[in-house]
């Protein structure tokens, strides 16, 4: 099943589009915004498949989120559903999977459904994989690989067993991306994968992980969503 947001800035046309997605069983959860800001705030607190989005909303248009989120590292999908035929070139410049034109037709958007749980269950099937910088050669690694992330003011260091690797990413950017896959915030300059946890250390006023020999500090603020993922991991602390 796909998550999903619907984002137009009339509520009729939003609770319309909703309703039609939510008689197809491939649809999981459905997030409603009815501004181009309140679909960008839904990413941030949610994993997302696919954005259903009008194109003509106020302040930030649908063509205005898609460049936005064309800069994530796995952007969700995105469906335009509108009334405008005149946008449909630049809407696929921005790798939309599909432009619908209203009124919405059940069997069409049924048709942009299938299209996004393809997709999806394609990217699902492979590593997602990061591009990195490396002595001025670009290559792609494997975001599993990533132990864990440092803050380095608007960049951040990715950390892999055999080597690390900057990135014009901050680590605020990176928690909202890759929480869904298991990177969990535990200081303010560290973003960990729960999966490379060797060892957690809770002392006194202090804790710590371990991860490939190195010790990181837990923050007091983050300990107890860590305490969290912890259980639902099946990791005892030592």
């Amino acid at each position: 099943m796909i998550n999903v947001v619907v984002a137009d800035d009339e509520l009729p046309a939003v609770e319309e589009l909703a309703y039609l997605l939510s008689q197809d069983a491939r649809v999981g959860q459905i997030h409603r915004a009815t501004s181009g800001a309140a679909a960008l705030k839904v990413l941030e607190e949610h994993e997302v498949d696919a954005l259903f989005l009008d194109i003509h909303m106020p302040a930030l248009s649908g063509l205005d989120i898609a460049r936005v989120i064309s800069r994530f590292t796995n952007p969700p999908h995105i469906v335009f559903v509108t009334a405008d035929e005149d946008q449909a070139l630049e809407a696929f410049d921005l790798a939309a999977v599909d432009y619908v034109l209203k009124p919405i037709r059940p069997q069409r958007l049924a048709e942009s459904v299938r299209r996004v749980c393809d997709l999806v269950e394609d990217t699902q099937s492979k590593p997602e994989m990061v591009t990195v910088d490396q002595g001025g050669i670009t290559k792609l690694i494997e975001r599993d690989s990533i132990a864990y992330v440092q803050a380095a003011g608007d960049y951040a260091r990715l950390h892999t067993r055999e080597s690390s690797y900057l990135i014009r990413v901050p680590l605020n950017d990176l928690e909202a991306q890759w929480g869904p896959a298991g990177y969990v915030r535990i200081h303010r300059s560290y973003l960990v994968n729960m999966e490379m946890i060797d060892t957690v250390k809770l002392a006194t006023g202090k804790a710590a992980v371990v991860l490939n020999g190195i010790q990181l500090p837990v923050s007091r603020r983050a300990l107890p969503y860590l305490r969290e993922k912890l259980a639902a991991n099946r990791v005892r602390p030592l």
